[in-house]
């Protein structure tokens, strides 16, 4: 039964056709200062059409006067990296940065100083458009802010990143929709981190069924489908299940013989809200395949991937690319290669889950559980990115793809390569 329903959902995308009329027009990347990486090969890019910087911190435009956001590359490089003829966006926000725009968005007198302080920070640095990305925004005055940005930046397209997971779409009521829908011009869905450290038990970060529900629910909301861009992520994420927790099921034999099961997770933050290194991500850049280069003691505790920098005697570099002894430096997550590592870590069961991946055909997403001390994997495949392009974006009538980020596959632009080819189909 199951080894049937698999065959016919494979089925079903080889009889659909490779060419339709569609409402698909944008071809969208983040590029991000810690993975500033772009193809060689320009073929990789031809039908990229934004290319979105991430990301200047919005307390920058709090303040009077503004301060100076000097972007980590200029709009003239990235074009030079690109093609001349595609739009470069201004990133502000994060999921790291919220500070400033509670500020900025509080009155009418804030938010014309900060939108102005945008206008003419776009202006100063040759933008064609601005991406607010605040990821849990004030309700009543998210609109508001909106509104004052588009007023002073003109034509320059305004987009908005929003999140995927209904439970953080608090800002998004009927009544706030119907208001921002009308402000913007394109709405970028972040279908991914499903799961993060809020969640205790496992499940998939992106998936087919997922990455559809939460498409359907904005336009349910009242977001016209054109405006919407489907996210997509290059990066994997990995929990640590609870002792004791078994996170597959044998059903058969084959390939098809092996079924994703729920289990618990380990706690993956402290009392004190620190971060107890049991989750992380794990992209695919050149780094995470390749040779470590030649390195230097670190001068200030900094570490790993990124830096020339080691751990000095005994110490660990942790995930987050900072020297210590503690578990959350010499667990999991630790960086091998940088300072010592206590047992497994991350980056060598991420490479025996690439190699021993399953697939969830109820959901749609590949997963890895490696019982070698208990962790969960969850990722997207370039496949995958392009059955969501044929069996979410076409038939909802989206205006297309972003991509987070563009460097995370520098390893070897597969994923990509792969997603831009089926792109290049519907426009």
């Amino acid at each position: 039964m199951e080894f049937w329903a698999f065959i016919s959902l494979f089925t079903f995308d080889l009889l659909a056709p490779c060419k339709t009329s569609s409402s698909f027009r944008r071809f969208i990347v983040y590029l991000d200062q810690q993975y500033p990486y772009t193809p060689p090969n320009r073929e990789h890019t031809t039908y990229i059409t934004h290319v979105i910087t991430a990301a200047a911190s919005p307390a920058l435009f709090a303040t009077d006067p503004g301060g100076q956001y000097k972007p980590f590359m200029s709009v003239r490089e990235v074009r030079s990296r690109f093609f001349p003829r595609l739009e470069v966006c201004m990133s502000i926000g994060g999921p790291g940065d919220p500070q400033g725009f509670s500020k900025g968005a509080a009155t009418n007198e804030s938010r014309e100083l900060f939108a102005r302080n945008i206008a003419a920070t776009v202006e100063r640095l040759g933008y064609d458009c601005v991406d607010i990305n605040w990821k849990y925004p004030d309700i009543d005055t998210f609109p508001l802010l909106l509104a004052q940005i588009k007023n002073e930046i003109g034509d320059r397209e305004l987009s908005i990143a929003v999140p995927g997971r209904e439970r953080d779409m608090l800002a998004y009521t009927p009544e706030n929709v119907k208001e921002i829908d009308e402000i913007v011009d394109f709405v970028n869905v972040m279908a991914y981190d499903f799961v993060d450290h809020r969640n205790s038990a496992t499940g998939h970060h992106t998936s087919m069924k997922e990455s559809r529900d939460c498409i359907q629910n904005y336009i349910r909301l009242g977001i016209t489908p054109i405006k919407m861009n489907l996210g997509v992520a290059f990066h994997a994420k990995w929990f640590v299940t609870a002792p004791g927790q078994e996170c597959q099921i044998k059903v058969g034999v084959g390939y098809f013989s092996i079924r994703f099961a729920v289990c618990r997770i380990a706690p993956l933050v402290n009392r004190d809200g620190t971060d107890t290194g049991m989750s992380g991500t794990m992209t695919f850049d050149a780094a995470t395949f390749g040779p470590i280069p030649p390195l230097i003691m670190s001068p200030d505790e900094t570490c790993g991937t990124g830096t020339r920098f080691k751990c000095p005697g005994t110490s660990c570099c942790s995930q987050h690319g900072v020297c210590g002894k503690q578990p959350s430096h010499c667990g999991v997550g630790c960086q091998p290669g940088f300072g010592i590592c206590n047992g497994q870590t991350a980056k060598q069961s991420f490479m025996k889950a690439l190699a021993n991946k399953h697939y969830d055909w109820r959901y749609g997403a590949k997963w890895y559980w490696d019982s070698n001390g208990g962790i969960f994997w969850t990722w997207d495949t370039a496949f995958n990115m392009r059955r969501k392009l044929k069996r979410i974006v076409i038939p909802e009538g989206l205006g297309g793809m972003v991509i987070s980020s563009i460097g995370q596959d520098s390893h070897d632009w597969h994923r990509l390569a792969r997603l831009q080819n089926k792109a290049r189909m519907y426009f």
